[in-house]
């Protein structure tokens, strides 16, 4: 069986390229500098996938639709999924879209969460992919592409403007930054750890999350209206009111309390041992 990876030099294909070649795939890999063209790759793969930054993938998938049969299994690694799945029906072929919801830098799948949006499944491609997937230890989530873009716009789209908020709130206060992290304490270099790390990678994947799911404005909307309304209990110094908003989030969030408490206490412990 042959596997095509368009995109596959980059490090997420690279990476997904080396899990499905331990499962006994030929792995065939496409992309700007490759001799070898997608069209091409289309053709003589029966697994094809598609690897490509979010606002180039519907345009390569329209390139290779045309192209495919009944008899392959067409996939994506994008983190939105209604664009995409909807030009990949137009193909023949079995589609599954998938979205990693990993960097490509970790070490394997074990552990890690990728969400399935299976459109059009049923051969034994479509099943070997989600095998191969569980063997290599990933937790998988099955929705549709709308629960899927709907689900991100809150996941990634709200923690990832949340961050650079936050980051460009600390850049307009002047604020040292060496300064604050030497001054804080292993749950608050958490938090700044995750504000690093986004603002160390691409910024055209956290933009094209932010601008391209059309569900994000009305998420960012909510955002603004729960910023403005806890200002304002802030400034007021009501602390009566600021504890029945503090209270009324509580409660929403109390069935995960011990769950998170547990994982945070863990991670606070190992930044504590690596001071």
């Amino acid at each position: 069986m042959i596997a095509g990876i368009i995109g596959g030099t980059g490090k997420m294909g690279r990476l997904f390229g080396s899990v499905i070649e331990r499962h006994g795939f030929e792995v065939l890999v496409s992309g700007r500098s490759t001799p070898l063209t997608n069209r091409k790759l289309a053709e003589e793969s029966d697994l094809v996938m598609v690897s490509v930054p979010i606002r180039s993938t519907v345009g390569v998938i329209g390139e290779i639709a045309p192209l495919l049969t009944e008899d392959q299994l067409l996939c994506d690694l994008t983190s939105l999924k209604e664009g995409p799945v909807k030009a990949m029906v137009a193909s023949k072929a079995q589609v599954l879209g998938t979205h990693p919801l990993f960097g490509p830098t970790v070490s394997s799948l074990r552990n890690q969460t990728i969400i399935l949006t299976p459109a059009r499944c049923g051969g034994a491609l479509s099943l070997r992919l989600p095998e191969i997937l569980r063997d290599e230890g990933a937790n998988l989530v099955v929705m549709t592409p709308e629960a899927h873009d709907r689900l991100m716009a809150v996941i990634q789209g709200l923690t990832h403007f949340g961050n650079l908020c936050m980051a460009d709130a600390i850049r307009r206060t002047g604020t040292d930054l060496a300064a604050a992290l030497n001054a804080t304490s292993p749950v608050y270099r958490i938090q700044m750890g995750l504000i690093g790390r986004l603002l160390s990678q691409d910024p055209t994947l956290y933009g094209d999350m932010l601008q391209m799911n059309p569900y994000v404005p009305d998420v960012l909307s909510a955002f603004g209206g729960a910023a403005a309304d806890l200002r304002g209990l802030v400034e007021s110094g009501d602390l009566t009111s600021f504890t029945e908003f503090f209270e009324r989030l509580a409660g929403m969030y109390r069935p995960h309390g011990e769950q998170a408490t547990a994982e945070t206490d863990a991670l606070i412990e190992f930044m504590a041992g690596k001071r």
